[in-house]
């Protein structure tokens, strides 16, 4: 069996001569980052200091995300429609029910499995409380007992069985979202146990007001975990979902909303006693530092969202600005956090609480641009340390701005590759089909490529101050090697020499691996040149505009 060097390149700005250094920075010295199993230097590098959680299985960092809200996806079962709180069936109305379920995601797994991911996160399926139209299902009508009730319009206990069972048969792994924070207002435990909940009068009394008060400009009733009852009860709730259904894994909502003990002590290790091998990831809706993430990890989250990056990564090719923000806001993850602690961070570009991605561009751009730009991004989110996440439709270019609307249905012609080639004006950029399959290639070379999801990270070039708005780096797993470049402009990056045997982050084998002379492969398909050649050490490429390539040596 053959083994395969790869090197990955994204063309993002014009640049002048990059070998002269006034386009951009070599970097062989201190702003070098290395930090992996199989790419450090040969002293090895304090990035590597952080460690995951010891329980975490390492099959999760090798997964693909896929986010879907079952009531926008696909109405798969007609009948139920009408079956949840009256009135709140009105597809014309972006707050309220549309009809999708779990028998509408059960019949297009074969579309997600061939697109390629491999995991789907499933929004809450809880019943839903009768004040509002939670087609979401984030604000539940939990009672006590847990009768573990399922949203009527979502379908039933055992069309969710039938779901995970499928996709289990594909390879597929599943992921319910769970909510502990709070509960649905007018929810039959806010009867049943008023004392369960914080007085809105004085909880600011009890500390931090995000912990212990409601949330939103429409406040939802507040747990008060910290009581023994309350907490008791919670853990219940949970563990009667991973009882009932064979679900791989949890995305727990609102993480920063409640007390961090609570994590630790009680509701974690109450999950984990059940399926040790689950994979918990938590939403910490916070895009500032990387120390913001340290307490929820340390309690023993598997992964968090990687929001600190996603405003960087919005800006750099959504925005068309520079990548150095991304270079060191990666470099401060890891520095803080460790590499192997940054590299399970679930990272993206779009979900369900911000708008999307193709509707944050600047006015004026054409649509060409902005897919030029979206394509860019998706490389970068398939090859940078993470585990990448896709909000439903970013295979197919949707449009959508704040929340409600970034929560459009999967459009009808979604499903058949001759209809995703057909221009669909304001909801999708032209040719979805060209995005469809640009996703379903990064998601293989990422699969079939260890180093994208095992590897370690090595900065090689940031623009920092210079003309060819470039981010170069390194990634390496055993005998798989990566070379990224990202720049976001309209001209070529001009010729690139991109130093690999001087760089103190990539490690003697893999500097041994890669003499002089080795001919690297184009494989994506995207315009970059057929062919790169190493040469003194590094990598010789001079690559088009807004172009992605990835280069396979044997």
């Amino acid at each position: 069996m053959q083994r395969a060097v790869v090197v990955f390149l994204v063309a993002l700005a014009g640049c002048t001569d990059a070998a002269t250094g006034d386009a951009g920075v070599l970097l062989d010295g201190d702003m070098a980052i290395a930090g992996s199993d199989a790419a450090m230097p040969d002293d090895a590098s304090a990035a590597d200091d952080g460690a995951v959680n010891s329980d975490v299985p390492s099959v999760w960092q090798n997964q693909v995300i896929y986010l879907a809200i079952p009531d926008r996806f696909f109405d798969g079962d007609a009948t139920n429609n009408q079956s949840g709180t009256p009135g709140c069936y009105v597809p014309s109305d972006p707050k309220s029910y549309h009809g999708g379920d779990l028998a509408g995601l059960r019949q297009k797994l074969p579309y997600l499995a061939e697109l390629g991911v491999t995991a789907i996160w499933v929004t809450p399926l809880y019943l839903q409380s009768a004040d509002r139209c939670g087609y979401h299902g984030y604000w539940a009508d939990f009672t006590d007992p847990d009768d573990g009730a399922i949203e009527p319009e979502l379908g039933s206990a055992a069309d969710f069985t039938g779901f995970i069972d499928d996709a289990h048969a594909l390879g597929v792994k599943v992921v319910l979202d769970m909510v502990v924070n709070h509960a649905g207002r007018t929810a039959r435990v806010v009867t049943q146990h008023a004392d369960w909940f914080h007085d809105p009068a004085t909880c600011a009394a009890l500390g931090d007001p995000a912990v212990y008060c409601s949330i939103g400009t429409k406040p939802l009733p507040d747990f008060a975990q910290e009581k023994p009852a309350v907490a008791a009860y919670l853990n219940a709730v949970s563990v009667g979902w991973l009882d009932r259904f064979a679900i791989d894994g949890i995305r727990m909502d609102t993480v920063k909303n409640v007390p961090v003990d609570y994590w630790k002590s009680s509701w974690l290790p109450a999950v984990k006693a059940v399926r040790a091998p689950l994979f918990i990831v938590g939403e910490v809706f916070d895009t500032g530092a990387a120390t913001d993430l340290e307490p929820y990890l340390a309690a023993g989250f598997d992964s968090l969202f990687n929001y600190p990056l996603r405003p960087t990564l919005l800006d750099a090719f959504a925005s068309g600005n520079s990548v150095d923000a991304v270079a060191s806001k990666l470099a401060e993850e890891i520095a803080k956090l460790g590499y192997p602690t940054t590299r399970m961070l679930t990272t993206f570009l779009d979900n369900h609480d911000n708008p999307r991605f193709i509707s944050s561009v600047p006015a004026g751009l054409t649509e060409d641009e902005i897919r030029r730009r979206w394509h860019l991004g998706l490389g970068a989110l398939f090859t940078l340390p993470g585990i990448p996440e896709l909000f439903y439709g970013d295979e197919l270019g949707l449009y959508g701005g704040a929340d409600p609307d970034n929560r459009r249905d999967m459009p009808a012609w979604a499903w058949s590759s001759v209809d995703r080639g057909g221009t669909y004006v304001g909801q999708a950029l032209p040719n979805p089909q060209s995005t469809f399959a640009q996703v379903q290639k990064l998601i293989a070379i990422r699969r079939t490529n260890a180093a994208l999801s095992a590897g370690g990270y090595a900065e090689l070039w940031r623009q920092n101050g210079g003309a060819a708005n470039v981010l170069a780096f390194f990634r390496s797993s055993g005998a798989n090697r990566l070379v990224v470049a990202i720049n976001n402009g309209a001209a070529d990056s001009g010729a690139m020499s991109l130093p690999l045997r001087t760089n103190p982050g990539v490690g003697a084998a893999d500097r041994a691996a890669l003499p002089d002379g080795t001919v690297l492969t184009e494989l994506l398909g995207a315009g970059a040149p057929s062919t790169v050649t190493l040469a003194g050490g590094a990598v010789k490429i001079d690559l088009p505009p807004k172009t992605i390539g990835i280069y396979v040596a044997p």
